[in-house]
């Protein structure tokens, strides 16, 4: 005979009786009964039953409760009706616009997980009336993940020889560069009567810096050429006036005449060759002729005359300026030089000051593969000054000799994470905002004090793209970020010296890794973007290890950047896709203060989004169709999340593409 099958018998207890004293612990309290009324079969039960049950296990004051709540005979009856009065009375009415405060300034706590920071946030989101807007606000409210671990590896390396951050030294560094700035404004207006070409200074600075063999982390000094080619060109492209986008006829036909105007006036106050001076008065009065004969053209045909004129006389305008340009150039490249040592000798003395000498100690390095690991610098951590911070709502000012810096405290809280996870001498944070106050000094150095200046050239990917871009493709390393704008803890960017106690790896361009998987997004400079693609190219060739490079560029063809042209005709080159302009965005390099809903913005160009990958990487990370579809959806849904806030179109990014529409032509002007 079959024995029968034992079976597990347990009573379910109820809750513990409700504390009156507590109100606010009722919604805790009822989802445990409702647990309880489900797994006991008490829902099976009458609803006068389970009304009984309710009251029975609150305790005696229910009773009071009860008597008090405003039902029927027939709804005391009805465990619904009884548990909605309960609600009524133990809830209160929340708040909404407190309680959407609430959630706008919970900001992910040092140490505390993305998913424990979403699962509050779902919890301070509930009494927000968000509606279908929820789930895309709490996704608008993770900007970074800095607990995913890194897959790169590289060879072991030394220590950078760059003299530890002071804020003394960052406060004269940053004097010094606005006067750069001022001296390069200064030179355009009087050589060539033009204001300097938005953000102009600010590529200068990326070219020079990825060929400078100088010893400040910011200012050149050591560079060959040393007329810088972007600055040459940018200038180059405003005279003899700078050429911008036009709507109406009205302004095709003044934008014509003041371009025959100005290109009179200069080769008429230039050393010009009599052929030259010729050619170009013949074309100016002809253009004046036609302006008097069709004063109803429109602003097509004022277009195309436009575009005749500058055929006609642009070459000989630029033979005519271009030695005064490359001197412009040369003489900001001097003046940067003779600063660099200013600085240098500022720095010196903040050394000896702390009884430290500038001989350095160089330990041999292991050759061993290891897991990328933060810069570190070669110097002794030195003593830093006294910082000050307080809060204004949810900004923090950092304070310095009464020079404040601000960032959002979420951007705070960031650093903080970033400075726990890679800082090895300030274990007690003594430190951390005198580097936070050099850190957000030396970026404001980098790209000025204009509004929207340089926010372009440090704009970041969306959220969900990284997210795809890990999940799918494996990527845990940024190749070009900043502390202030990475998504994973593990990234490269400008300055090591100030940015390695905060996750940085030194720059791309130094950086050498084995095997791994990599964004790439670099601020939309011509010559730094060559440079990266030679660099990588480089790495790809000499490594059998698995790596791979998935890189963001604009998608310039008027002309092609190098950099492009390079990229796609490689031998690395596992797949090439277009995402059309406008239909797309970045998040601002501004990020770190700027409002919420002025964080995304979009990107007025293509982009040209190409895999870079050796035979391994290929093998482990291939951006086969069903990857690739994941990562274009993802772009969607950043568009779609953002666009619940407004998303607008950054000035700098508008002038860098005018400014190479310039180069060739105006037809879209």
């Amino acid at each position: 005979m079959a024995q029968p099958t034992p079976t597990a018998t347990f009573t379910i207890q109820p809750p513990e009786p409700f504390d009156f004293t507590k109100p606010q612990e009722w919604e805790r309290w009822i989802r445990r009964f409702d647990r309880f009324r489900l797994a006991s079969n008490l829902n099976a039960m009458s609803a006068e039953n389970q009304v009984n049950t309710l009251v029975y296990c609150m305790g005696d004051e229910a009773e009071d409760v009860l008597k008090g709540l405003t039902l029927t005979a027939d709804e005391r009856r009805e465990y619904t009706d009884v548990k909605a009065g309960f609600d009524a009375f133990f809830v209160p009415k929340k708040n909404v616009i407190y309680e959407r405060a609430k959630f706008n300034q919970r900001v992910q706590l040092p140490g505390e997980t993305v998913d424990s920071f979403i699962t509050a946030l779902y919890g301070l989101a509930e009494h927000c009336n968000y509606g279908q807007l929820q789930n895309e606000l709490i996704r608008d409210s993770v900007y970074w993940d800095l607990d995913i671990p890194t897959n790169a590896v590289i060879k072991e390396r030394a220590s950078f020889e760059l003299l530890p951050p002071h804020p003394d030294v960052e406060m004269l560094r940053a004097q010094l560069t606005v006067k750069l700035r001022q001296h390069y404004q200064e030179l355009c207006q009087q050589r060539e009567g033009i204001d300097p070409p938005r953000d102009s200074f600010n590529r200068w600075l990326l070219e020079r810096k990825a060929i400078d063999k100088g010893n400040d982390p910011l200012l050149p000094s050591d560079c060959d050429p040393v007329v810088s080619p972007s600055m040459f060109r940018e200038v180059m492209n405003d005279i003899p006036i700078r050429l911008s986008r036009i709507k109406y006829r009205e302004e095709a036909r003044r934008l014509l005449f003041k371009y025959a105007e100005s290109a009179k006036r200069m080769i008429e106050s230039r050393n010009a060759s009599p052929d030259i001076r010729k050619t170009v008065k013949w074309n100016v009065e002809d253009t004046f002729n036609w302006l008097r004969k069709e004063p109803s053209a429109t602003k097509e045909d004022y277009m195309e005359r436009l575009e005749h004129l500058r055929k006609q006389c642009g070459p000989h305008v630029a033979a005519v300026a271009k030695d005064s340009v490359e001197a412009i150039c040369g003489k900001i490249y001097c003046i940067s030089g003779e600063y660099v040592k200013r600085v240098r000798e500022k720095h010196l003395a903040v050394l000896c000051e702390c009884n430290m000498s500038e001989e350095l100690e160089r330990p041999e390095v292991i050759d061993r593969l290891v897991y990328c690991y933060p810069s570190r610098l070669a110097y002794p951590t030195i003593p830093l000054p006294r910082v000050e911070m307080h809060f204004e709502n949810d900004i923090a000012c950092v304070r310095y000799k009464g020079e404040a810096r601000k960032i959002s405290r979420n951007y705070l809280s960031k650093l903080e994470q970033l400075y726990r996870y890679s800082c090895i001498d300030d274990p007690r944070f003594e430190k951390f905002l005198a580097r936070v106050w050099c850190l957000l000094r030396r970026y404001q150095s980098m790209f000025g004090l204009g509004t929207h200046e340089g926010t372009g050239l440090q704009g970041a990917l969306p959220v969900s793209v990284f997210e795809t871009l890990n999940k799918q493709f494996g990527v845990t390393f940024e190749c070009f970020a900043s502390p202030l704008n990475c998504y994973f803890r593990q990234y490269c960017s400008a300055f090591p010296d100030t940015d390695g106690y905060f996750g940085s790896r030194g720059s791309f361009l130094t950086f050498s890794p084995v095997s791994g998987s990599f964004e790439a997004n670099p601020p939309f400079g011509e010559e730094l973007m060559d440079s990266m693609v030679a660099h990588m190219e480089n790495l790809l060739g000499n490594s059998n290890e698995p790596l791979s490079f998935i890189v963001f560029v604009p998608e310039w063809r008027n002309p092609p950047t190098p950099a492009l042209v390079r990229m796609e005709e490689s031998k690395f080159k596992r797949h090439q896709v277009l995402i059309p302009a406008y239909e797309h965005e970045y998040r601002s390099g501004a990020q770190h203060i700027c409002k919420k809903e002025d964080i995304y913005y979009k990107a007025v160009h293509s982009t040209a989004l190409i895999f870079l990958q050796n035979d391994a990487g290929f093998a482990k990370w291939e951006p086969v169709q069903e990857r690739v579809q994941e990562l274009m959806a993802a772009y969607k849904m950043a568009g779609k999340s953002s666009s619940s806030s407004s998303s607008s179109v950054t000035p700098g990014d508008k002038d860098q593409e005018q400014n190479r529409d310039q180069s060739s032509n105006t037809e879209n002007l």
